[in-house]
């Protein structure tokens, strides 16, 4: 892979919420699809693919005349899509700006959003770095280039220069970073690589064992745990802290009921946003995610879902 360095700025309740337009009125369209039946593109960053490829796999079980294809790029790409009438939904770590908003009222659109599940930000390394606690302050260090060594950071490091890798240089982790971790200012660090998706960050910290990836939390359960209590065994996942030194007693890994609780500090919310005055498709599968069905899939994919109330349980383990 070709290293390149740039700045950047950049059980369950549920309360189903259908979503309706601003008003009754239906443009003239071409377009064939309804609420349930036709084909359409979702545009998304590639990190909320576990999730969708989900979403979308029941729905059209549900709905056997619905065909959805994901269209994955980046979520720059993906709301400039949607701006410019190419898709008609996106999934995106944001809501619309309101420049966007303005921009699509005054082309008589009928821009729409509402969230549907937070997703944990989560910091890889490799299994030969045994520094796996990491305090939001010493990670904002290592993005704005203050700190370039493993050393910088802990002291008895010898690990060498910190390699940093994102899955796309326009993806929602890398605005993630830039605006709520850096307050808007670049990405500034020397060492900094960009792939195409999150499985090649995953493969790239395999191999390099100075580096931290930096992907969406749902990327990393294993399938085979329904729980989602257990991360790829490839990697290590880095425990994160609120507080300026990080201890094992103070920093969590990107857990759903960390997510919760507010103790795990990375938390991002993922927005359905559609712009479809056809009110056809689009909706009918954006609301299929707000849905009890498509909110246990959130669930199930180890993401927070935004709507319903969690039953928080105490459960004993025994070692007998």
């Amino acid at each position: 892979m070709k290293k390149t360095s740039f700045n950047i700025l950049v059980g369950l309740t549920f309360i189903l919420g259908l979503v309706s337009s601003c008003d009754g009125s239906k443009p003239k369209s071409s377009r064939t699809d309804t609420y349930s039946t036709g084909s359409i593109q979702v545009a998304m960053d590639e990190s909320f693919s576990p999730l969708i490829e989900e979403e979308i796999d029941v729905y059209e079980a549900m709905n056997p005349a619905a065909q959805i294809t994901p269209l994955y790029t980046n979520e720059l790409d993906a709301i400039n899509l949607l701006k410019s009438d190419s898709v008609w939904v996106a999934i995106a770590a944001r809501n619309y700006r309101p420049d966007e908003l303005e921009n699509l009222k005054a082309r008589r659109m009928v821009p729409i959003s509402f969230p549907i599940a937070y997703d944990g930000l989560a910091l890889i390394v490799n299994k030969e770095n045994t520094d796996t606690c990491i305090s939001v302050k010493d990670f904002s260090s290592i993005l704005s280039g203050k700190a370039t060594k493993w050393s910088d950071i802990y002291a008895d490091s010898k690990l060498g220069e910190i390699d940093v890798v994102f899955d796309n240089k326009n993806s929602s982790t890398v605005h993630y970073c830039v605006d709520s971790i850096l307050g808007g200012k670049p990405i500034n660090c020397p060492n900094i690589s960009a792939v195409k998706k999150s499985e090649e960050v995953i493969n790239y910290v395999e191999k390099h064992k100075n580096s931290i990836g930096i992907i969406g939390s749902n990327w990393l359960n294993d399938k085979r745990d329904t729980t989602n209590l257990t991360f790829k065994k490839n990697i290590t996942v880095m425990q994160v802290s609120k507080l300026d030194k990080a201890t094992p007693m103070n920093s969590r890994k990107p857990f759903q009921y960390y997510f919760l609780t507010g103790e795990y500090p990375l938390v991002r919310t993922i927005y359905v946003l559609l712009n479809d005055p056809h009110r056809g498709l689009p909706t009918g599968f954006g609301n299929f995610i707000s849905s009890p069905r498509g909110q246990m899939i959130v669930l199930k994919t180890g993401l927070l879902p935004y709507r319903g109330e969690l039953n928080i349980r105490t459960v004993n383990v025994s070692d007998e």
